[in-house]
């Protein structure tokens, strides 16, 4: 968590291998990664911006991604008629729906989820939650977002970002004691 500014997506960034730091060492079971994680296939990254091409339909996306469309269509009815559909049709929430499930369900170690529950109805919160929850038993999550309430709730650890630095949260008061959180908002 972090206000705006704050290189929340920076460190995403940095941390996946889009953007190249003048310092920076990251490791992975105490092993130093030498190359970035896109290039190892270990993680996956969703980007605040859609990165799906518009002209791709629905049907040939998942079968890039190797996912099958009926296991989705079972948890989403309501795209069922979107088989055969381009992604330009879809509204934005719903392009934002089909990119986390497409991040979350895609064979990896690690996935980074840049502001995963922005433009989504209620109901597809949810449910993205409730992959959320499932994927972690798997892979390690890291999420960023504004909308703190979910963040909370699906984080089994939780850091703010504030300063160039990271803070761990050990109880949530402390974020209103950062001034993250107005005081009472929890």
């Amino acid at each position: 968590m972090g206000r705006n500014g704050c290189g929340k997506s920076s460190l995403l960034n940095v941390a996946f291998g889009n953007l190249t730091p003048k310092y920076k060492l990251a490791r992975i079971d105490n092993q130093p990664l030498l190359k970035p994680l896109y290039s190892t296939g270990i993680a996956k990254y969703l980007p605040q911006y859609n990165f799906i091409p518009d002209g791709f339909k629905l049907s040939f996306i998942f079968k890039l991604y190797d996912l099958d469309w009926i296991v989705f269509v079972e948890r989403f009815e309501e795209f069922k008629k979107y088989e055969h559909s381009k992604f330009e049709t879809l509204s934005g929430g719903e392009r934002r729906l089909i990119e986390t499930y497409i991040v979350l369900k895609t064979k990896s170690d690690i996935v980074f989820l840049d502001e995963p529950f922005s433009h989504l109805a209620p109901i597809h919160i949810e449910k993205i939650k409730q992959f959320i929850a499932a994927e972690k038993k798997e892979k390690a999550i890291i999420i960023s977002d504004h909308r703190y309430q979910h963040i909370i709730a699906s984080s089994d650890v939780i850091y703010l970002l504030k300063n160039g630095t990271t803070k761990k949260i050990n109880k949530l008061t402390e974020l209103e004691d950062y001034k993250y959180l107005s005081a009472g908002s929890l």
